[in-house]
């Protein structure tokens, strides 16, 4: 059985379902804000988080990016919006699956063992090599040669791409598409990202180590000489 965090603001919603998910095997933490839920995230991350929308101190929409930007936990989002759009809206901004309130302990468990199936067949992502980089797309995570890199998500989903097609050349137009979700944009703006992350490598422009501008195409990443 899995290790479940419940993030519902109801006490009498959350106190029954703490109770009936125990009542199926399951280890229940639970929470009444997504401030909160981020924190226990943070601190020890559990098989699965149960989100509900209409928490007190931030909508579980914003709640669940900020939630993808730290972890890779799969989420359930628990809700009474039941509208097709706003279903969509939330897979696409990282949830796993969607139940509609009201519903019983009996549904969310099966939810639950069915989402954990996916998750557990699904081989994890080894992470990235080059050279002294290392990059785990899993925990989001990277260290040069063994110390951690502090870098921001962009920074981070830059590096990961670039790691990711190592040794080749990524145009501009590719890096806004993959990693800005964007199909045009100002090229001030990778290059802005640019100078900080190689300033976190170590390196710069002028004399670089990892990552190489190709001029008028774009960046490539490679193993320093």
């Amino acid at each position: 059985m899995a290790t479940v965090l419940l993030v519902e603001d109801d006490d009498h919603v959350r106190q029954a379902l703490v109770r009936e998910l125990g009542d199926l095997g399951h280890g229940v933490r639970s929470v009444g804000r997504a401030l909160d839920a981020l924190r226990e995230v943070t601190a020890s991350a559990p098989d699965v988080v149960v989100l509900d929308l209409g928490l007190p101190d931030l909508d579980g929409g914003e709640a669940l990016k900020m939630l993808r930007a730290v972890s890779a936990v799969p989420v359930i989002v628990a809700s009474a919006r039941d509208g097709e759009r706003e279903i969509i809206r939330l897979l696409r901004s990282g949830a796993d699956d969607y139940v509609v309130k009201p519903f019983s302990a009996d549904h969310l468990h099966a939810r639950i063992e069915a989402l954990l199936r996916r998750v557990r067949t699904d081989p994890r992502p080894q992470p990235l090599v080059v050279g002294g980089l290392h990059v785990d797309t899993d925990r989001r995570q990277a260290t040069l040669d063994g110390v951690p890199l502090q870098l921001s998500r962009r920074e981070f989903d830059l590096l990961s791409f670039l790691a990711a097609n190592a040794g080749r050349v990524v145009h501009r137009r590719e890096l806004l598409a993959e990693v800005w979700h964007q199909s045009y944009g100002d090229d001030q703006t990778i290059d802005v990202h640019l100078s900080w992350l190689r300033r976190k490598l170590g390196e710069s422009a002028a004399s670089p180590r990892y990552l190489h501008t190709i001029r008028g195409v774009g960046l490539m990443l490679t193993t320093p000489p």
